[in-house]
């Protein structure tokens, strides 16, 4: 299995990538970050250090860059949407050594940069098929590395009644497809075949989480989601409308919501 989600098509990836920016305060409030741990394994497996120069791609917010320049890295954040670059501009503001360039991934050109590292965080999937991986191994210097990081949604066996029973909304509002597998059938995450003669890989680890949502927050995320939002306006409507509906008959309940965040490390070849 390759390490990129399917965003649903080309049409799809097009449109929807634009679609976070808004709703970008919600994004940064609601959206798992990955663990702290993760980013200490990827500075490790990378083999970077203070002072070295990382790419991000589609940094939204901030959430992983915060925790990047935190450990004295230099970051240029590229990030399509606006809003979302206003946020993380705001979230970066204290770092010097960070800055947030707004605009795609695939148009950025940079001036002569040729960074230790580019680093993408739930993100790589809305980038053009052919570019993904061809662009970070032309801007790096030999032997840089490429992280891809994201996290993933789980249900486990124990999980509260709340994560089974919203299926129901999701087939009522014509939205078809499964529930998150448990945490243990989510394995480790690997290169696809378009980045073989590009990056050799080094490292793939795995991080199983929990974070605990208001009921309102839960329902924020849920917004956000671009997985509802290909199903079109009017069911992507609906199905906020009943999980708005279950969650006020429940008394807006704390939801404790499990991930699997992956990390895969690469080196330049």
């Amino acid at each position: 299995m390759g390490i990129f989600e399917n965003p649903g098509g080309e049409q799809n990836r097009r449109g929807l990538r634009t679609g976070f920016d808004a709703a970008a305060e919600d994004y940064q409030r609601t959206r798992p970050v990955c663990p702290k741990v993760l980013v200490d394994d990827l500075i490790d497996l990378a083999g970077l250090k203070a002072g070295d120069h990382v790419i991000e791609v589609g940094c939204g917010t901030g959430q992983a860059t915060v925790p990047l320049a935190e450990r004295g890295l230099a970051v240029t954040a590229v990030e399509l949407g606006a809003e979302l670059a206003t946020v993380a501009r705001r979230r970066l503001a204290r770092f010097r050594a960070a800055e947030v360039v707004t605009s795609a991934f695939e148009d950025w050109q940079p001036e002569g940069l040729q960074p230790d590292a580019v680093v993408a965080f739930n993100s790589l999937h809305w980038i053009d098929p052919e570019l993904r991986y061809a662009k970070p191994h032309q801007l790096l210097r030999p032997g840089g590395a490429m992280a891809v990081a994201g996290c993933m949604w789980a249900r486990p066996a124990d999980a509260e009644p709340f994560w089974t029973d919203v299926q129901e909304d999701y087939r009522a509002a014509g939205i078809e497809g499964d529930p998150p597998p448990p945490p243990e059938l989510i394995g480790l995450r690997h290169f696809p075949s378009e980045a073989e003669g590009l990056f050799a890989e080094v490292a793939s680890r795995r991080y199983p989480f929990q974070l605990r949502y208001s009921g309102a927050d839960y329902l924020a995320n849920l917004a956000t989601q671009s997985g509802p939002a290909t199903q079109g306006p009017a069911r992507h409507a609906e199905l906020l409308r009943r999980v708005r509906h279950r969650l006020e008959s429940l008394g807006w309940p704390e939801l404790t919501a499990n991930f699997v965040g992956y990390l895969v490390v690469g080196r330049r070849t």
